[in-house]
């Protein structure tokens, strides 16, 4: 039998939701069926799967110890992968830590989340920081797993928001998806641009190609409207190229790279989208420098309130400036 006391990683969800995350190898049917059966209960009680979990719920799990890890995914031994790597040596930077969120800065070439199973990721980077620093155990990503909340392309560096807690995570969650998190960005870019411009457009993703195009209006039903801001910094009249800093109106992939590239200004190493290569760089200089956080926040967020956040240039900007 296994026992497990709801803590607040799991608090206000509902029990089969739960239960599908925890023994992600059964079906919700069996899950059903184990809960109408009484082996699985909630407070010694019969179930339904339809409650909201509360601090301190017990739930109960009535499976022999093979079954239970195989339903959890143990048996295979995917679940508790040896990790086979120095997290300390990815380069990744911590920039702020609370109870409920990281930023973390990555460097351009590490992945955001795993693409295959043997990849290493800055989530895996999370997890073993999170495990090495105290915060969490081993134990405890049985029923919570920290994790990043917003993505990154593997070349582009810089700030990523990940959350400690599940309050941290629907937090930032919600921010990101109703776009009330300022994310700007520092990139170089081919050829003069003089002007604040607030670019609108529609982007389309080929996914045979893994590339995105540009439209004023939308090619077809999974068109997205898009708009990229950019701020012109310096102009670096020598090679023609001008420094920007780039806000994030919408989030789609590829978005800054494809929007610029559309109005024949490439970033700089972004040979995808028709930049040119620089000596010593094999990847578009794509940097994201600084988020900014609403002054209206849910109460147990608000000491996040207009607070503003760096990271620092990489050592490849300052080369390209001739600063490095």
């Amino acid at each position: 039998m296994k026992e497990i006391i709801i803590d607040n990683n799991q608090l206000d969800k509902r029990l089969d939701s739960f239960l599908k995350g925890y023994l992600p190898n059964a079906s919700g049917g069996f899950i059903y069926k184990m809960l109408r059966k009484k082996n699985i209960t909630l407070n010694d009680k019969k179930a339904q799967g339809t409650e909201k979990l509360k601090l301190g719920d017990s739930i109960k799990i009535f499976f022999a110890d093979e079954t239970l890890e195989k339903f959890m995914g143990k048996e295979s031994g995917a679940f508790e992968q040896a990790i086979s790597f120095d997290y300390k040596k990815l380069g990744v930077e911590v920039i702020y830590e609370d109870s409920n969120i990281v930023l973390l800065s990555k460097p351009a070439g590490l992945l955001t989340q795993k693409a295959q199973p043997m990849d290493i990721s800055l989530n895996d980077y999370l997890i073993e920081y999170l495990i090495d620093t105290g915060a969490i155990t081993k134990k405890s990503l049985e029923t919570y797993k920290p994790s990043v909340c917003n993505r990154l392309d593997r070349n582009t560096s810089g700030l990523v928001i990940c959350a400690k807690s599940l309050a941290g995570a629907r937090c930032m969650n919600s921010l990101l998806k109703d776009r009330n998190l300022d994310k700007y960005y520092r990139t170089i870019v081919e050829g003069k641009l003089s002007e604040s411009f607030t670019l609108k457009g529609y982007l389309t993703k080929d996914e045979k190609k893994n590339k995105v195009d540009i439209t004023s209006k939308p090619i077809n039903s999974d068109s997205d409207y898009i708009e990229t801001e950019y701020v012109p910094l310096e102009y670096l009249s020598d090679r023609n190229l001008t420094v920007l800093e780039v806000k994030l109106i919408t989030g789609k992939p590829h978005q800054i790279r494809a929007h610029l590239s559309s109005i024949g200004h490439p970033i700089i190493g972004d040979i995808k989208y028709g930049g040119h290569k620089i000596a010593g760089l094999n990847y578009q200089l794509l940097h994201s420098y600084r988020i900014k956080f609403p002054n209206d926040l849910p109460e147990e967020f608000m000491y996040l309130a207009g607070k503003e956040y760096i990271s620092k240039l990489p050592t490849a900007f300052e080369k390209v400036l001739g600063k490095g």
